[in-house]
């Protein structure tokens, strides 16, 4: 919010890490695609496509959105086949560290890391899975790229508030009819774009009703940069919130809410992270939260991610078997 991606210069992508240089993705022959989100000038469209890459053979590309989206239109990621089943973790042990850690396990699709600055939000690095775009094989110049910001599947701001989400096949949330309804992706660039603290987010969820129609019911973790962290999944309808403790907190595809640890660890993922980072009382690196979280891949494991969420350090890994990608957040 206030911070500036063009102009002042690219500040949000500082170092990067790579096998080979990247590859600029167009311009296309043809503009094609129809943008729903976009609320750009024709200038500050050309800036956001022309900045497209493609750094990887994921493949992965990279994009600096360029103004302003309206958040609550348009495309939602409607996954119809099996449940996203990702892992996460927070690694909150040194204060002055907090870091979030996501493996995301999917289908064999295209990622994107994407930088957006919208005028009335804060500044943010995500990672988004393309194919719920609807571009082809060549993305380059495809205006539907312009509603990729309203599809992060994890993400940290400039406050340092990350935020990632993974499948519960036992979540239902019901419908207040007095609250506006957004869909389940959707609701991480909300919570991007206005929280700073996971109080803040923890509002977000409750002021809109979050859509799993099409898709399988998620629940989610967010931190922040003082390391507190929350999990929000929805119980028999209803909004539940439960707050980390002991310097740690991880998420797989198991209910945490309300349940017993020794319960959570009946999940194999969960287990393997709960036993790395008791070990160490929630004291992890990047290096440490990616060993850990290689512990737990899987074959359809697309990328591996961790936010430093007071350093602003990205550090993202994919299925390539490329290099390790490295991004510099300005973090306040």
């Amino acid at each position: 919010m206030r911070r500036t991606l063009w102009g002042a210069g690219v500040a949000l992508m500082l170092a990067v890490t790579a096998c080979s240089t990247p590859d600029p993705a167009g311009p296309a022959p043809a503009v094609t695609g129809t943008p729903i989100a976009s609320r750009q000038d024709p200038g500050q469209v050309e800036q956001t496509l022309t900045s497209l890459r493609k750094v990887d053979d994921l493949p992965l590309y990279e994009m600096t959105y360029v103004g302003a989206y309206d958040p609550t239109v348009g495309t939602d990621a409607s996954p119809t086949t099996k449940p996203f089943g990702c892992s996460l973790f927070v690694a909150a042990g040194d204060p002055g560290r907090p870091l979030f850690a996501r493996n995301f396990d999917w289908d064999a699709n295209p990622a994107m890391v994407l930088r957006t600055d919208p005028p009335d939000g804060y500044a943010s690095i995500s990672v988004v899975d393309m194919s719920y775009l609807g571009v082809g094989a060549d993305p380059a110049g495809d205006r539907r790229l312009l509603n990729a910001p309203l599809l992060p599947f994890d993400g940290m701001n400039e406050r340092g508030l990350a935020v990632g989400l993974a499948a519960d096949d036992g979540a239902r949330a019901e419908r207040d009819p007095a609250k506006p309804t957004v869909g389940s992706v959707r609701i991480l660039r909300l919570v991007l774009d206005q929280a700073a603290t996971v109080d803040e987010a923890v509002a977000v969820f409750q002021r809109y009703n979050v859509d799993f129609d099409g898709g399988p019911p998620l629940h989610y973790l967010i931190a922040d940069a003082t390391g507190a962290s929350v999990v929000i999944e929805f119980t028999d309808g209803r909004l539940r919130v439960e707050r980390g403790s002991g310097g740690w907190q991880a998420l797989t595809n198991v209910p945490v809410a309300g349940v017993p640890e020794q319960r959570r660890r009946e999940d194999q993922r969960y287990r393997v992270i709960a036993e790395a980072l008791s070990r160490t009382d929630g004291v992890a690196d990047a290096p440490a939260a990616h060993g850990i979280l290689t512990d737990v891949r899987q074959g359809h494991t697309r990328w591996s991610v961790t936010y430093g969420l007071r350093s602003g350090e990205v550090r993202l890994t994919t299925a390539s078997g490329g290099a390790e990608r490295r991004y510099q957040l300005p973090v306040s």
